[in-house]
């Protein structure tokens, strides 16, 4: 994102927070992420009239009121296209959208794509508690199968999103997963979008305490983190399990779980987060814990690529036209060239 490199502005995470009193319920895992989100920015060097923050509807649409620089809370899945157009006539700024996994993945599932594709350097946080939360606990895109809800009494019959492979579908130069209960963690992810060039895009796993408590708690228990997750660091072998005695291999074309009594190290799968097709099949590692054959849940960058961003092709692609025609003149425009008599 763009920083504000000439001039030292020495931000500490309580200058980004707001008087509003903060209006999620007690427990809430956007509490964390909006805290680590501001420890973040802190420590970019980004002045506070040059970032921006966008949101949809939901509750973690409620981001833009507590962080203290310029925010839009917009309508229901139209966060990307604000976000888009923004980042258009102000390619210097710094833009965060903020939304969830019904607004992003539901009603702006269109938008989402396409903002994807066009690779506009922003940051996309989608908070995901695979619940519709605001609307008081219907099940969402990421809600598993056969998931009983207000709106599911007798379960869910949709298959669910999967957002990274979504993602990864729709060209995404940067994907990522981090959750808000690993707030170290979340902030490495956070710092690796902010100093992306393009479209980031953050999944964050928040418990939903209310409507959907303890959804990701194989995750972020201490008793099964260690057999459930594996952390993906560049250039390091991928290796899980409470002795770290685990590892993932490739075998042909698919991953396999080892065990390092009985392979080296050297054999394992090495994490490289510009390599579009691991970063598939890391996206496709999205078994139900527990279930025969589970693949553990990756965590960290998947995918990063450099390629050209919207704004800067169609700031070139005006100054061309100006130099070819001139600046032209809008009035002319309007009346346009033929002219009718009736």
């Amino acid at each position: 994102m763009t920083k504000t490199n000439d001039i030292q502005v020495n931000l500490t995470a309580k200058d980004l927070a707001t008087d509003q009193d903060v209006r999620w319920c007690p427990g809430c895992g956007d509490y964390s992420i909006l805290k680590q989100l501001q420890s973040t920015l802190a420590e970019a060097n980004i002045s506070k009239e040059d970032t921006v923050f966008v949101s949809g509807i939901g509750c973690s649409s409620r981001f833009p009121y507590y962080m203290d620089t310029y925010g839009i809370h917009s309508i229901h899945g139209r966060a990307t296209a604000l976000a888009s157009g923004l980042k258009a006539s102000r390619p210097d700024l710094s833009v965060w959208i903020i939304t969830g996994d019904g607004d992003s993945l539901s009603i702006g599932g269109n938008h989402l794509i396409h903002l994807l594709r066009r690779n506009f350097d922003v940051n996309i946080l989608m908070f995901n508690n695979e619940i519709y939360g605001l609307t008081k606990g219907q099940y969402s895109p990421t809600s598993p199968k056969g998931q009983t809800t207000k709106s599911s009494p007798m379960g869910s019959l949709d298959h669910p999103f999967n957002p990274a492979a979504l993602v990864l579908g729709a060209s995404a130069t940067f994907v990522a997963r981090s959750m808000d209960r690993d707030p170290k963690h979340m902030r490495e992810i956070l710092k690796a979008a902010d100093s992306h060039k393009g479209t980031s895009f953050i999944e964050i796993y928040q418990n939903c305490n209310v409507f959907n408590d303890g959804a990701f708690e194989v995750f972020t228990d201490k008793g099964t983190k260690a057999d459930n997750v594996i952390l993906l660091e560049e250039g390091q072998p991928l290796i899980f399990g409470a002795d770290s005695d685990k590892g993932i291999r490739f075998e042909g074309m698919k991953p396999v779980i080892v065990s390092l009594s009985d392979v080296s190290k050297d054999d394992l799968w090495i994490h490289d987060s510009k390599d579009e097709t691991k970063a598939y099949f890391l996206s496709k590692m999205f078994d139900e814990p527990g279930s025969e054959g589970a693949m553990p849940r990756p965590f960290g960058v998947f995918y990063q690529e450099d390629r050209f961003r919207y704004e800067e092709a169609m700031n070139e692609q005006i100054d061309r036209a100006i130099s070819l025609k001139g600046k032209g003149d809008l009035d002319k425009l309007i009346r346009g060239s033929s002219t009718w008599k009736v």
